[in-house]
């Protein structure tokens, strides 16, 4: 299934709401998406692959949203705000448990949670290792040192320029990220050990008749 309150939490972090206010509305996403998969397996869904949050404190949107000069508040290793990742990793946390408590009432569901956090936080700790050169400043953008404006996105006129080569950096226009990096992401849940709990590749026997969603 496709990440659920991702928006929800960019609009409102970046319209100024406080942490503590974001932070009540963890449980109603947690709670939408544990729906979702509720009415999934209602239509006879027996494999849902449900994705965490992305580390939200390397998104180049809110490194220039939250940039200042109080240098305690960024991952002196990934140059990443610390608190932002931190929110990600709280949702992340509550999501786990309450795919716990679903599968306990879906015994014969194959839930599994993909973690997009920590198979993204690689490229930040190891960005070589990846083929990048660039991961906290947007491929496409308006500019300034993360090279994202909110009065000039990738695209608006007047025109804002790409990157030469966008799989050298791990976000495209500072919300999303390249298609290089979803390649790693994806090759990170489903070969490696990104999803939990881990499946053998998510492969499944040829005789069982099994769909992921």
């Amino acid at each position: 299934m496709g990440e659920i309150g991702g928006n929800d939490y960019n609009y409102a972090f970046l319209q100024g709401k406080s942490t503590v206010e974001i932070l009540h509305f963890v449980p109603l996403v947690v709670d939408t998406i544990a729906s979702a998969i509720t009415e999934l397996i209602g239509l006879g869904a027996v494999s849902i692959l449900v994705p965490g949050n992305l580390p939200i404190g390397c998104s180049p949107a809110y490194l220039t949203y939250f940039q200042g000069s109080d240098m305690a508040d960024y991952d002196p290793l990934t140059g990443c705000i610390t608190w932002l990742n931190q929110f990600s990793e709280f949702h992340n946390e509550q999501l786990q448990e309450k795919l716990d408590q679903v599968r306990k009432l879906h015994r014969n569901v194959n839930i599994i949670y993909a973690d997009y956090y920590n198979t993204a936080m690689r490229f930040y700790h190891s960005l070589n290792q990846f083929g990048f050169t660039e991961t906290l400043r947007a491929c496409c953008g308006g500019g300034g040192r993360y090279n994202y404006s909110s009065s000039m996105a990738c695209g608006d006129l007047p025109l804002t320029t790409g990157c030469n080569d966008p799989s050298s950096h791990v976000s495209w226009d500072g919300l999303h990220y390249t298609e290089a990096t979803y390649r790693w992401i994806s090759k990170g849940v489903l070969e490696e050990l990104y999803a939990i709990p881990y499946t053998n590749s998510l492969c499944f026997p040829s005789t069982v008749n099994k769909q992921i969603y």
